[in-house]
């Protein structure tokens, strides 16, 4: 699963996600631990070219009775993702990338779980295969909100937990982002582990274990790179 993340900031995100803003409308910096129900940068395609879009995490369905339905759908299984109602349009309609430069997973040893932070080996951002949605309250409130979507997990991740997020490669952003992609065997061949090698893990301190703490030291190792 992936409960539990970071992003350092607008830094060139304009060229690497091709957007097609220059300014943005709202404000965001480096966040450290990211937590559900937060908002969150995605990246969108429409009409004119990808667009960076602030969502809030745990989607909630656009037949959706209340917000609250969102709390339970931050992530979504890539091996059942045409089973479920609460998925299935957005499948075919609202693909998104969540933005990210690293995630947070917790190993159990014993009594205890102990915080691994995961990150590409070179450092840089990345994007998760997200869904979204946009849901319309009783008084009329619009929400657009998102999940991200998991998969079995690679040899690096196995050790620590057995789900992970999908980690795109960087050439199959522009293919799960195309609406004019259906939904087929070969778009459901990019939701698998990314590769291993390519992956870093090491141990973080017990502070990510509260939303409230988002601070830079939530992603320093206390143990070596492994």
């Amino acid at each position: 699963m992936c409960g539990r993340y970071s992003f350092s900031g607008p830094k060139d995100i304009i060229k690497r996600f091709g957007l097609v803003q220059l300014k943005f409308e709202f404000e965001f910096g480096p966040r450290y631990n990211i937590a559900p129900t937060q908002q969150v940068p995605v990246v969108i395609q429409k009409n004119d070219g990808n667009r960076l879009l602030m969502v809030r995490w745990g989607l909630i369905p656009h037949w959706a009775k209340n917000m609250s339905f969102g709390n339970n759908l931050i992530n979504a299984r890539a091996e059942t993702l045409r089973e479920k109602p609460s998925f299935r349009k957005s499948l075919e309609q609202r693909r998104c990338l969540v933005l990210s430069d690293g995630f947070y997973e917790w190993k159990r040893e014993g009594r205890t779980r102990k915080p691994y932070r995961i990150i590409l080996q070179d450092g840089i951002t990345f994007a998760f295969a997200g869904l979204w949605d946009s849901w319309s309250s009783p008084t009329g409130q619009k929400i657009n909100s998102c999940t991200i979507i998991t998969t079995t997990s690679n040899e690096l991740m196995e050790p620590i937990h057995n789900r992970m997020p999908v980690i795109l490669p960087q050439d199959m952003e522009s293919v799960w982002l195309d609406q004019n992609v259906p939904w087929s065997s070969a778009v459901h061949s990019i939701l698998t582990p990314y590769p291993a090698e390519g992956m870093a893990a090491y141990e973080v301190s017990q502070m990510v274990n509260s939303p409230h703490n988002d601070f830079p030291e939530c992603i320093l190792p206390v143990n070596r790179l492994f």
